[in-house]
């Protein structure tokens, strides 16, 4: 069933928009600053404010560049903390900012070299001397190498999830909404074309069995019969058609007749149907022709549609192997029987004389 609306992270729809936007990049990146020059400016072993404040912009104006190049953005990020630290400030809060940027690079590009770089860069640093090289160490920097990564990883999962449920969303209302047409076009199809038909039956029948009547109810009840058949006409012609048709087998049959298999056709009846039990036979045979091709190994095949006076049966029968018990149903053979429910119709599949399947679908007019 449909829900109200498509599911995902709605509150934050709005700040997912901005942050896509260049005045998105820019707030990042200025809010990004100011948090490295305010936590720099916080610790007591820097001196020179100015330096800060200079280390704090370089550190984050990369991020400006983070959706076009996520990984060079990342890099020059920790170029810079990485210079930082190792001129002579080891606990400086600008490594946040290359450690971000990974996480972001992870977002837009999830590829191993993302987390190659992101561990790699901070050994590179313990490398380097900032810290005791230990076993310890070690650990400690790549649990901090990879954390950003499988942040940023995680993010794009979900992301991935949201847009997910909002295609079914937007597909299931499609298919909700097609249901419900086709519906519409039924009830138009079986209660008004009925009455029209029982109209023009009693003003034809009425004129030959009274044929002493006045020439002027003659010619209303004439004129009765000609509107209710013209009006008949136009409903059946305003009913959606969705494509093929029962007429388009003969393309199909020439379709899947190949060197090891033939494919034939019979019609039997007037093709005079309404037009969604028209495309609903096509799609039907379509069908069971597509099962064939796809899990059977006959050699022939054949595809009657016989147009009865208040059905239409539309039969695919093939010389296959005969496996025990039902064929298995998928997706396609479901699909055919809900179809058929919808029209009022049944689907019967069931084992061949002598060997094969044979589905028949019966369609009420």
């Amino acid at each position: 069933m449909a829900t109200d609306h498509p599911p995902g992270p709605r509150p934050w729809h709005r700040l997912a928009r901005l942050s896509r936007t260049p005045a998105g990049d820019l707030l990042i990146t200025a809010t990004a600053a100011v948090v490295v020059l305010f936590l720099g400016s916080a610790d007591r072993s820097v001196a020179d404010p100015l330096a800060t404040a200079v280390a704090a912009a370089a550190v984050a104006s990369p991020l400006l560049l983070r959706r076009r190049f996520p990984l060079g953005a990342a890099l020059a990020c920790a170029a810079v903390a990485g210079a930082v630290v190792v001129a002579g400030i080891p606990l400086w809060p600008g490594r946040l900012v290359a450690m971000a940027a990974f996480a972001s690079a992870a977002y837009h590009r999830p590829r191993v070299s993302v987390l190659c770089w992101s561990v790699g860069w901070l050994v590179v640093l313990a490398f380097a001397g900032v810290r005791p090289a230990t076993a310890a160490t070690y650990t400690d920097l790549v649990l901090l190498g990879v954390a950003p990564v499988a942040a940023g990883y995680a993010l794009r999962l979900h992301r991935d999830r949201a847009e997910h449920a909002a295609h079914l969303y937007r597909a299931e209302t499609r298919r909700a909404v097609a249901e419900e047409h086709a519906r519409v076009a039924r009830e138009v199809h079986d209660a008004v074309g009925h009455h029209l038909t029982v109209i023009r039956l009693q003003a034809t029948a009425v004129r030959h069995v009274l044929r002493a009547l006045p020439p002027a109810a003659d010619r209303a009840l004439a004129t009765i019969a000609d509107a209710s058949a013209a009006a008949l006409t136009e409903v059946r012609a305003v009913l959606p058609r969705n494509g093929s048709s029962l007429s388009d087998l003969d393309t199909l049959v020439e379709r899947t007749t190949g060197p090891d298999r033939t494919v034939t056709l019979t019609r039997r009846g007037s093709p005079d149907v309404p037009p969604l039990l028209d495309h609903a036979g096509y799609r039907m045979a379509q069908e069971a022709l597509t099962n064939v091709l796809r899990h059977s190994d006959a050699t022939r095949v054949h595809v009657g549609v016989d147009h009865c006076p208040d059905a239409v049966v539309i039969t695919v029968a093939d010389n296959g192997s005969t496996t025990p018990g039902a064929p298995a149903e998928g997706s396609g053979l479901r699909g055919m029987r809900e179809r058929a429910r919808l029209l009022g119709g049944t689907v019967r599949i069931e084992p061949g004389e002598p060997t094969g399947w044979r589905v028949e679908a019966r369609l009420p007019r």
